[in-house]
């Protein structure tokens, strides 16, 4: 079980092998032998009892900030086979490994991406869209023949830019949603966007320590300081089955509306991080730089995904904020853990299994082939 606290002042405590959440609305109890993982949204307080039992129970916990913002997680105990980690970190510097399996993981992201534009193309009747998922199809092909890893990650990046640029034409509205933007979401898709994001690379996060793999090297996304680059891998083929798919249906099935979404003033900014926020956007400003490329790092951002400069797709600075209102968070949460419960034959494991279970399952995977066990990483393909 996967459990979000997004309550604002709530406070968890423990009674024996249970954690008991108390808001100012009501109080309910959360069983810790069926919990796999703990979201805790903004002002959550956890006292020591529940710490403890979190800890000794081995329960990923999560601290994101109120707009769902990765913030941190519990230090629990690190995996134990260490001749596995060894291995993983072995193969991390092995060019040829690397290539072989950052070859399907790209694979599988753009053939994954294409069917995306492809149903946009059947269901809206937008012959753009399948200009697109043609292209992406065609770096899929092209991506069999890179002779390293850097290569794969030019074509994700095209890839990338050629399925965000059509992606606009599956909404049925127009919500302002022409590119992908991230720091801060300037549109309510964005919002959206980067919120299951977020969650869908926690749940590769508990899926790699599940499967009892060390989260930090992997073949795709290079070893950097800070960064869990193994779960940013694997989440790759994930992204437009579960976190876009989802998104579209959210905005088209009319679950999300304007009056959902909010631009809060710029003091709500100030009351989030305070004095000390503000001393960090001072030390940021550029006129203060010794070169541009000195920024500060973004380190509160999700693992990973934290730039020295500013990616293509930034916007302008001083760009205000789109977020969720608190009801539609809430709404987004629970179509998110629904779409992970949704079962569906995965055909490698040859069963019925949930997007969750998948996760892990694909986890499970990289490890056999980390292991030797299989030759080839098999991507979990939308059909």
């Amino acid at each position: 079980m996967i459990a979000c606290i997004c309550e604002q002042g709530a406070r968890i405590s423990r009674e024996g092998r249970r954690l008991i959440v108390t808001t100012p609305e009501a109080t309910r109890t959360i069983f810790v032998e069926r919990l796999e993982q703990l979201l805790l949204f903004g002002n959550v307080q956890l006292t020591p009892p529940a710490l403890f039992l979190l800890l000794r129970e081995d329960v990923d916990t999560v601290f994101l900030r109120r707009d769902g913002r990765y913030m941190g997680r519990l230090s629990c105990r690190e995996p134990a086979n260490v001749f596995l980690r060894k291995r993983q970190f072995a193969l991390a510097d092995d060019s040829a490994f690397c290539t072989r399996a950052a070859r399907r993981m790209v694979q599988g992201k753009l053939l994954n991406q294409a069917t995306v534009l492809a149903r946009i193309r059947r269901s809206r009747e937008q012959e753009a869209a399948g200009e697109g998922a043609h292209e992406l199809r065609r770096l899929a092909r092209k991506a069999e023949d890179a002779t390293d890893v850097d290569s794969l990650r030019g074509l994700e990046g095209s890839g990338a830019a050629c399925y965000f640029r059509h992606l606009p034409l599956a909404f049925s509205r127009d919500w302002g949603f022409s590119r992908r933007v991230r720091r801060p979401p300037t549109d309510p898709v964005n919002a959206v966007l980067s919120l299951l994001y977020t969650l869908l690379i926690n749940r590769c996060c508990a899926a790699v320590r599940i499967a009892g793999l060390d989260p930090a090297p992997a073949c795709l996304h290079a070893a950097a300081y800070g960064r869990q680059s193994l779960p940013l891998d694997l989440v790759e083929e994930f992204r437009p089955m579960v976190a876009d798919t989802l998104t579209i249906s959210l905005f088209n099935m009319r679950m999300l509306r304007r009056e959902d979404f909010e631009t809060p003033p710029p003091q709500d900014a100030e009351a989030e991080g305070g004095e000390a926020d503000e001393m960090d956007a001072l030390l940021r400003d550029p006129v203060g730089l010794m070169s541009p490329d000195n920024a500060v790092p973004d380190v509160s951002d999700l693992p990973g995904e934290q730039l020295n400069t500013p990616p293509p797709d930034a916007p302008a600075p001083g760009a205000r904020p789109v977020l969720l209102c608190k009801e539609a968070f809430r709404k987004v949460l629970t179509a998110f853990h629904r779409k992970m419960e949704t079962e569906f034959f995965h055909p490698a494991a040859e069963r019925q299994m949930t997007y969750g279970d998948a996760l892990i399952f694909q986890a499970r995977l990289y490890r056999r082939l980390i292991e030797g066990e299989v030759e080839e990483y098999s991507p979990l393909m939308l059909r």
